[in-house]
This record gives C-alpha cells, sequence and structure tokens, in this order.
C-alpha cells in the first residue's frame, strides 16, 4: 500500500533551500535524489507484460540507499542470501550503544567514529570468545549500524546478530553455555567495549579533550542483549526489519502542511512501552534531523565477522552446515518459505517477467515511441 506522504514530499516543499540547509554538498546530491525519486526528472521506462500484454510507465528510482522508497527490494535480495548462509544453531540479537556524549564527534567525524564502534564491538566479542573460561572458540557477528532514534535524533547503536557458540581450533562446534541472555557477561562485556572503544577513541582522533573521556567514564555503558532467537526463520525476520531501514519511512509521516511550513510524523517511546504518539516539527529542522543519518560516502553499514565474513562462507561454511546437518531442515524450511519479491512484477497481474521496450531520459519517450513498441513486441512474440 502506498503511502500518502512521502519524505520526497518533505523534500519538495525546500527544494529551494536544500543547498543552505545541506550540511555538505554530499548531503545535497542525497536529498535531490531522493526528492526526485521515481519522478519524470530521473527519466524512466516502457515495460510490457508478456502475461496480460499490458504496457507500463515506470519512473526512474534514485537507488539512494536513505531513500525509503528504495529499500523494499534491496531488502528482500540481501535477505534470501543471507538465507543460504544461517546455521541451524540458536541466534542472540545484541545492541551497542554509544552514549550521547559522542553526538558531536559523531557530526563532526562520521567516518571515523562509526568505523571504531564497528571495529570495538568486534574486538570486545572476539576477547570474550578466544578466552578458554567464557568459550574457547571463534565465533561470528552480523552488524547493523543505526544512526537513529524514533524522533530523528542521533542515537547510533549496532544491531549484530551473534550465533550461540563457534568453531573450535579441531574444526568442531563448540556451543556457549552461558546461561543468561548472551554468550557472555553482559555488564563484563560492558565495561570491556568501553576500554576497546575509548582506546581506540584516542589513537584514531588524538584532538579530543580530555573532558569529554572524563564523560565517557563517568557512567556505565549500554549493551542490551536478547535471549536467542527460537530458529532460523526468526533470525531472517529480525535481519529483514533491520538490514535496510532507513532512519523513517514514508508510512510514519502522518501529515503534511504546507502553509505553515510543518511536518507531523509517528513516534513510538520505548521508555513507556512503545507508546505511539505524534511529533510535529518544522519542514527545516526536520530535514536537519534527517540529515544527520546520511552515511558518509562509500561507508559500509552491513558488516560480516569471523565464521560469518564472506572468507568463511566461500570455503568452510559448507562444511561447517554439514557439520550441523541434524538440524539443516530448519534452514531448508526457511528457503522455502521466504517472501515472493514483486520486483519486475506485474502490477495488473503480478506475474514476473517484464520486458523492457523503451528507456528515456527526463525529456520523455522519443516521438516514435508508438512504433517501437509495435516493432520490439512483435519481435518477443515472434
Amino acid at each position: 500500500m502506498l503511502a500518502k506522504h512521502t519524505l520526497a514530499g518533505v523534500l519538495n516543499l525546500e527544494e529551494n533551500h536544500l543547498k543552505e540547509l545541506s550540511r555538505s554538498s554530499w548531503h545535497e546530491r542525497t536529498l535531490h535524489a531522493i526528492r526526485k525519486c521515481r519522478t519524470k526528472a530521473l527519466g524512466g521506462h516502457l515495460d510490457w507484460c508478456k502475461s496480460c500484454d499490458k504496457l507500463h510507465l515506470q519512473f526512474n528510482s534514485c537507488r539512494n540507499r536513505h531513500c525509503p522508497t528504495c529499500q523494499g527490494h534491496k531488502q528482500q535480495q540481501w535477505i534470501e542470501g543471507r538465507s543460504r548462509e544461517l546455521l541451524p544453531v540458536p541466534y542472540f540479537h545484541v545492541v551497542f550503544t554509544l552514549p550521547d556524549n559522542l553526538n558531536s564527534v559523531a557530526l563532526q567525524y562520521p567516518k571515523e567514529l562509526y568505523k571504531i564502534l564497528f571495529d570495538s564491538a568486534w574486538k570486545t566479542l572476539v576477547a570474550f570468545g578466544n578466552n578458554p573460561k567464557d568459550l574457547g572458540a571463534k565465533i561470528g557477528m552480523i552488524a547493523v549500524l543505526h544512526t537513529w532514534g524514533q524522533n530523528l535524533s542521533l542515537h547510533p547503536h549496532l544491531h549484530c546478530i551473534v550465533p550461540k557458540g563457534g568453531i573450535t581450533k579441531a574444526g568442531y562446534w563448540k556451543e556457549g553455555k552461558n546461561k543468561d541472555d548472551f554468550l557472555f557477561s553482559i555488564k563484563a562485556l560492558s565495561v570491556k567495549f568501553r576500554g576497546v572503544f575509548v582506546a581506540e577513541l584516542r589513537k584514531t582522533i588524538p584532538n579530543l579533550p580530555q573532558s569529554l573521556y572524563d564523560k565517557l567514564f563517568k557512567h556505565k555503558w549500554v549493551i542490551y542483549a536478547k535471549p536467542p532467537f527460537g530458529n532460523p526463520k526468526n533470525v531472517l525476520e529480525y535481519l529483514g526489519r533491520y538490514t535496510h531501514k532507513i532512519a523513517i519511512s514514508n508510512h510514519r509521516i502522518q501529515a503534511i502542511d504546507k502553509q505553515k511550513g510543518t511536518v507531523t510524523f509517528r513516534v513510538k517511546n520505548y521508555k513507556k512501552g512503545g507508546q505511539v504518539s505524534n511529533l510535529t516539527l518544522k519542514t527545516k529542522e526536520f530535514i536537519r534531523r534527517f540529515q544527520q543519518h546520511i552515511l558518509p560516502k562509500g561507508f559500509t553499514r552491513i558488516r560480516h565477522y569471523g565464521i560469518l565474513s564472506s572468507s568463511w562462507k566461500k570455503e568452510k561454511l559448507p562444511r561447517l552446515q554439514m557439520l550441523l546437518a541434524d538440524k539443516e531442515k530448519d534452514c531448508i524450511d526457511v528457503i522455502i518459505t521466504k517472501e515472493k519479491s514483486v520486483h519486475r512484477c506485474c502490477p495488473i497481474c503480478k506475474k514476473p517477467g517484464l520486458v523492457t521496450l523503451i528507456i528515456f531520459d527526463s525529456r520523455g519517450p522519443p516521438k516514435n515511441y508508438k512504433e517501437l513498441v509495435i516493432s520490439k513486441v512483435k519481435k518477443h512474440i515472434l
């Protein structure tokens, strides 16, 4: 179901002011790309359905990873790829959160700080995983960076998926025995994570004031963990919610008031049990907040580590899956019941196999497009 209001609609209200509102030229390019998504400005293509013989005019998407209109197909593709890589073992969901004292650093040095966040979370887990007292095995992790809170404030944190166990030096699977909500003690993990992060921060950004470090050690850091997922299917459901999620979806935008220049969107208050309310902001303030979550150019926000890394997937993952073959049926069931993608499906008969007949730019289809359509359709029929 299409959303009544969109992020592009908000940006269009401030089209003439996006340059002055933008924090950088990269931000400006991103905002304009989202604004033009699925409009004549980006050109389009004419598709033909072989099943029902209907023609469909489609405008091109911007393909920007911050655009709420473009993420559904990419999300489905990513999930399908991961479904073949799942292990038939319990998985944990753990969240590493940075304190708000670091928000100013995140705005000034986003690439450096977010890399430190990824590296520190993994180094912390590896330190516990390698320790024979805790596990004594090589572990794995898939981490997804989120930078926002429900009200679009800056709130950097990592959502991580971690298998309950690891591979010993002898090449065998060793399951974690901790009875808590995670493989290791959350309290010990939090202390270690803070120490590793601060050490990496000092080394990477040496010009930060000592007063900042004093504040970082003043309070406990937050690591949140849920009990293990019931089966691999639950893991995929989690991945689907988080991997290609952006700061705000179109469906959360409840109203756009052009006269007042305001945006109203839905927010959840997790401190009050997920209570839902509406928040109204001036369009300029809304855009300012949204920009905080535009990642640096080329920055990777989904990363794989250890036994879930790309090198392991190619060589050692199949062997590990066979080693755990007694539970392999769970993974097969997940692949069979995966959600069917609607990408390149006819919007009328819902069948796949659309054929692109004409591609055009912002000037529109060529004058003789009808003749071109007829000749190309005849080729496919014959």
